[in-house]
């Protein structure tokens, strides 16, 4: 084994006998969207994600589904399976079979993903230092959005432009911090900003600022947690990151949106060589911010500057 769930990374990675190296990971969530289309292509991009989070290629994925037969009809699961490969297709990875059990209540779609890298190349969560800068490649917000959905408050645009992110693939981003040397990286899914920083800066005893104005937004993900339209997972995370974040001057709305619970998340990448990484990613049309630096400090420590936009 070269990464275990010793450092709590995105994925195991075990060595091949020819040397090459292995990569494996899980995802099952239930629906976070009313299209079973969508539904899928999300799910896939999610499972994917932590394959490409290391630095890696995935190749291929096996399907996970609960269904509640009795409850929801069994056609609804043939539009996930689609969605799931569309968008496995899209990043080149053959999805090669499954396994379906019967539910009582809620259907659960999700994906094993399978990939390969040289282990050279592995991008670790467990390896940032001080004085590396942080870049995020995507907008967060997408579980404020979600809860708003369920809920029937939703600004019109705001589950379009959450779908448009959370199906995008973190392809390209991948494939940009490994051409430009990044020295560690996660993906921004369930634990939140804050909460998969916190992880990587414990792995690497490391400490982090975090420039709360760098950080982008979905669009109105602010109001809505000031109107307290906040998932459940979000309030969990923003308890657990609490004790170990200096929240400056931000009000308990924005200290919730920097922990709001991410479903296909962008990726949080830690690098020496920030000019790099930002070609790297302008050459592929990858949005990202600068979003603080990696200091010294009681190993996840995170200290917060400045106010979120808007």
């Amino acid at each position: 084994m070269l990464v275990s769930e010793e450092t709590g990374d995105d994925a195991a990675v075990y060595r091949l006998p020819d040397g090459g190296g292995l990569v494996v990971s899980v995802d099952v969530f239930t629906p976070i969207v009313d299209d079973a289309f969508d539904w899928g292509r999300i799910a896939a991009a999610n499972a994917l994600s932590d394959v490409y989070a290391m630095g890696a290629e995935p190749k291929l994925a096996l399907n996970l589904a609960g269904w509640p037969l009795d409850l929801v009809p069994l056609e609804l699961l043939a539009d996930v399976l689609r969605g799931a490969r569309d968008a496995a297709a899209a990043g080149g990875v053959a999805v090669v079979g499954g396994h379906t059990i019967t539910t009582e209540r809620e259907p659960l779609f999700g994906m094993v993903a399978i990939g390969f890298v040289d282990p050279a190349r592995v991008v670790r969560n467990s390896t940032a230092a001080a004085g590396m800068s942080l870049v995020l490649t995507k907008p967060v917000g997408t579980g404020l959005i979600a809860t708003a959905v369920k809920r029937g408050v939703a600004e019109p645009g705001q589950l379009e432009a959450a779908v448009e992110t959370m199906t995008t693939l973190n392809a390209a981003a991948a494939v940009a911090m490994g051409e430009a040397g990044a020295a560690a990286a996660t993906d921004v899914t369930g634990f939140g900003l804050l909460g998969h920083l916190r992880r990587m800066l414990e792995a690497s005893g490391a400490s982090a600022r975090i420039d709360a104005d760098a950080v982008p937004l979905l669009p109105g993900v602010l109001d809505l947690a000031r109107r307290d339209v906040v998932p459940g997972g979000t309030k969990r995370n923003h308890a657990w990151v609490t004790p170990v974040t200096d929240w400056g001057g931000l009000t308990f709305p924005e200290q919730l949106v920097l922990a709001d619970a991410q479903t296909s998340g962008g990726l949080l990448i830690a690098t020496r060589h920030l000019d790099a990484l930002r070609t790297a990613l302008d050459e592929r049309g990858v949005a990202h911010a600068t979003v603080g630096e990696v200091v010294d400090g009681e190993p996840g420590r995170i200290a917060v500057d400045g106010r979120l936009p808007g």
